[in-house]
């Protein structure tokens, strides 16, 4: 008998934290199917729109987008998820509009490439194609909170950068063309299969020393 009751509190206990689960995840789905936020699968033009939110885990409270009409929605594979809200054919043109993103309440929305974006499915632009007259460096990975670089320590270059969306980025190396595509495969094949190649001078601005 006592056996039995046990098993029914662990089985209740599981059930209840399975529902709780599956509500945490559900919390943006009407916001979904209403359109409001659109799962991007693959990137297209127009390649320009001004970020929101970049989490780890898709924001659980779904107020945080009452004040506009529709967002993008961006599986990454760094691991973290981004938002964006509107589609601009131009830097200059989407500049335009972040007095107004940022009258709505979101005062750290900043213009974004989406095609500087790496999704978690696969899908971007092309496969890998590098300039022979760009630099590249490989990014390792990409962190909300800073990591010491020995952290990476199969490299003895690695390279630390905190950009505009505050998500510190390592790398490693400097290189061009084909020896660009050669590193990145090399630096996967070592267990960082999310690697992907940065124009260094992207990064550069906001190297920390």
């Amino acid at each position: 008998m006592v056996k039995l009751i046990r098993y029914f509190i662990l089985g209740t206990v599981l059930l209840m934290q399975a529902f709780t689960g599956k509500v945490a995840a559900d919390k943006l789905a009407h916001l979904r199917s209403s359109k409001k936020i659109v799962a991007v699968k693959n990137i297209s033009a127009p390649y320009f729109a001004i970020q929101i939110l970049a989490l780890e885990k898709p924001p659980q409270n779904p107020s945080f987008f009452k004040n506009i009409d529709q967002a993008n929605e961006y599986y990454c594979t760094d691991g973290y998820v981004r938002y964006t809200v509107g589609t601009f054919s131009s830097k200059e043109e989407a500049r335009q509009y972040i007095p107004r993103i940022k009258e709505l309440g979101y005062t750290q929305c900043f213009v974004v490439d989406i095609r500087d974006y790496r999704l978690k499915n696969g899908g971007g632009t092309s496969s890998v194609v590098t300039n022979r007259n760009t630099i590249y460096t490989v990014q390792l990975a990409a962190y909300r909170y800073p990591v010491y670089t020995s952290e990476f320590e199969e490299f003895d270059d690695v390279m630390e950068f905190y950009p505009n969306d505050k998500i510190y980025r390592y790398t490693v190396g400097a290189f061009s063309g084909e020896e660009a595509i050669r590193e990145l495969n090399r630096i996967k094949a070592m267990g960082y299969p999310k690697a992907y190649l940065v124009p260094l001078e992207k990064y550069e601005p906001f190297r920390i020393e």
